[in-house]
Parts: C-alpha cells; sequence; structure tokens
C-alpha cells in the first residue's frame, strides 16, 4: 500500500522528466517502477505459422497486483494491415525509475531503446523482412521458416553492430546506451496502432499465469515464445534456455594428472639363485679293495715216491742172488 500511494503521488510529477531523459523517442508511458526489470531470457524462435505473420518478441511486462515483473512470451501475430511493421516496447531508465514505452505498429520501425531482441530486432530497425505490396519478404538468415507454403523469402547476412548484453532497458545502470536517431524520431510522428485484440489477450493471459513471474522463475521462463498468441501448451511453445556462461557445467573436477602407470613395485633384485649345489659329500676314499689275506704259502708237497713195485724188488732180488 505504501508504495502505491508513493507511485500515486510522485509519478504524474515526474513523467514529463522521464518522457524528456528518453529523448521523446516513444509518446506513451504507461508505467513506472523503482526495480529495474531482469534481464532478458534467450530462447528459440518457433516456426513462423503462415504468410503474413510478424515476429513480436517477449518482454518483461510489470504487475502492481503482484508487485513483480512478468513475462510475456514472444509471439508470432498477424499484421493489423500490409505495410506495418512492431515496434518493441521497451523499459527506459530515469534516475532511480523505469519507465514502460509500449510498443506500436506503423508504417516504419521507431526507437525501441537500442535493445537488442533479437530475431531481427537487434537494437536499430528490423532486419527480419520487408513489406512489397500484399506480402511480407521474409529474410530467413533470422526467420524460423519451415513452411513450403511460404516462398517469399531471401537471404541477408545481419551485421550486429550491437554489444550484445542482454539488458532489457535505456539508460541507467547496467542499460543500454542508444539515443534515437532522426528516422527513429520520425517515425514516432507517424499514425499509429496499439496492440491488436490478440496482443492483449495474451499479455493478460501471461499476467495471471504464476510460473511466469520473475520471482518465480529466476529470469527463466518455462514459456518464453509461443506459435500463437495465447497458445501457451501444446506445440510451438518455446522454453527459455541457459546462456553459455550459464549452462550447468559439470563441476569442474580437480584436474587429475595423468596417471603415472602404475610401476611395478621394484622388487628387490633377487640375485640368481645359485643352482642348489649338491651339498658336497666327503668324499669317499676309495674303499681299498680287501687285500686277500696272505695264505701261509704250503710248500708243495713231496709227491710220495712210488712204492717200489715188487717186480723191481724181485729183479734187486735175483741179482742179489746172481752174485751168489
Amino acid at each position: 500500500m505504501q508504495f502505491k500511494s508513493w507511485y500515486r503521488s510522485v509519478v504524474p510529477t515526474l513523467l514529463l522528466l522521464a518522457v524528456s531523459a528518453v529523448s521523446n523517442a516513444q509518446l506513451s508511458v504507461d508505467i513506472s517502477v523503482n526495480l529495474a526489470p531482469p534481464v532478458l531470457p534467450v530462447y528459440e524462435q518457433p516456426p513462423i505459422p503462415g504468410d503474413g505473420y510478424l515476429w513480436t518478441p517477449g518482454y518483461w511486462a510489470w504487475s502492481d497486483d503482484v508487485q513483480d515483473y512478468y513475462w510475456v512470451p514472444g509471439t508470432w501475430v498477424l499484421a493489423p494491415q500490409p505495410g506495418y511493421l512492431w515496434t518493441p516496447g521497451y523499459w527506459a531508465a530515469a534516475g532511480a525509475l523505469f519507465f514502460w514505452h509500449a510498443g506500436y505498429w506503423g508504417p516504419h520501425v521507431g526507437f525501441y531503446g537500442g535493445v537488442n531482441y533479437g530475431y531481427g530486432y537487434g537494437g536499430r530497425g528490423f532486419d527480419g523482412g520487408y513489406w512489397q505490396g500484399e506480402h511480407m519478404y521474409y529474410n530467413r538468415s533470422v526467420t524460423n521458416i519451415n513452411s513450403t507454403n511460404i516462398t517469399n523469402v531471401y537471404n541477408r547476412t545481419v551485421i550486429n553492430n550491437v554489444t550484445v548484453n542482454r539488458a532489457s532497458y535505456n539508460g541507467g545502470n547496467g542499460g543500454v546506451r542508444a539515443e534515437a536517431t532522426s528516422a527513429e524520431l520520425s517515425a514516432v510522428h507517424e499514425r499509429h496502432v496499439a496492440l491488436a485484440p490478440a496482443q492483449q489477450q495474451h499479455e493478460q493471459m501471461a499476467r495471471e499465469n504464476p510460473v511466469l513471474r520473475a520471482s518465480a522463475n529466476n529470469g527463466h521462463p518455462p514459456i518464453a515464445a509461443t506459435a500463437r498468441p495465447g497458445a501457451f501448451s501444446g506445440a510451438g511453445v518455446i522454453p527459455a534456455r541457459p546462456q553459455p556462461q550459464e549452462r550447468s557445467q559439470p563441476q569442474a573436477q580437480p584436474r587429475q594428472q595423468p596417471q603415472e602407470r602404475s610401476q611395478p613395485q621394484a622388487q628387490p633384485r633377487q640375485q640368481p639363485q645359485e643352482r642348489s649345489q649338491p651339498q658336497a659329500q666327503p668324499r669317499q676314499q676309495p674303499q681299498e679293495r680287501p687285500q686277500p689275506q696272505a695264505q701261509p704259502r704250503q710248500q708243495p708237497q713231496e709227491r710220495p715216491q712210488p712204492q717200489a713195485r715188487p717186480q723191481q724188488q724181485r729183479a734187486e732180488h735175483q741179482d742179489d742172488h746172481g752174485h751168489h
């Protein structure tokens, strides 16, 4: 309640100062907040649904009811009439306040704070296409076209000279430093058409969806873009994705030094085992052959003399007789 009473008493006296602070680039100042809007989420553009649609980038809007920012998803919208282009809304800082300048349709793209919304809205003008007669010609280099029904296309490389810092507001501390050019100032005074009924419904649905509040999604809305206004479910719904520097990297593990190949632990060098020498047996002296005991040499037995045969005796006897 204190904020609302402060808002009603202070804001009216600051509106003129705020308008002059942003170079009078857009006529309408719809709301002011003393809290900076979150940075722009990053998301993929859904395919264009058909001929005659123009991309309207997503943005952070403010809700007094919940005292919070909420994300209005980017979406494809039919142009209110051929020849009209969309100028996105933007937040501008003036002192401690942030003022919202609503977007509009017109024959030329005006100033949108230098905010880089992507997909043709790089901070200046629109590089996503141009009108020729009753048809819109789309630049394939910045537009997601996968339909064979759309043949009025061309390719033109877009050189982005704007520093991409994802800031969602102009000026102040951390905002985009950009001022309106003379051509952009001229576009402010052309005939404009405010948000189409489909866009108003789209914003209302975003306001009523709790998951799109900044306090609930921490700047990463689960519905970041849709194929058509108000289509918050089903095919064509694109969630926000982390920034390259925010992508959850696996936690850096302490760099492991290349493991040294496990060297086999140096075993104490074994001396080659000495071949087990047979234990030296006490050398046996060759056994002396038992010498045959010397047998007492037997004297040859004297042959017994044969006894004189009786004949001889007889002869000898005879001889003895002869001498007789």
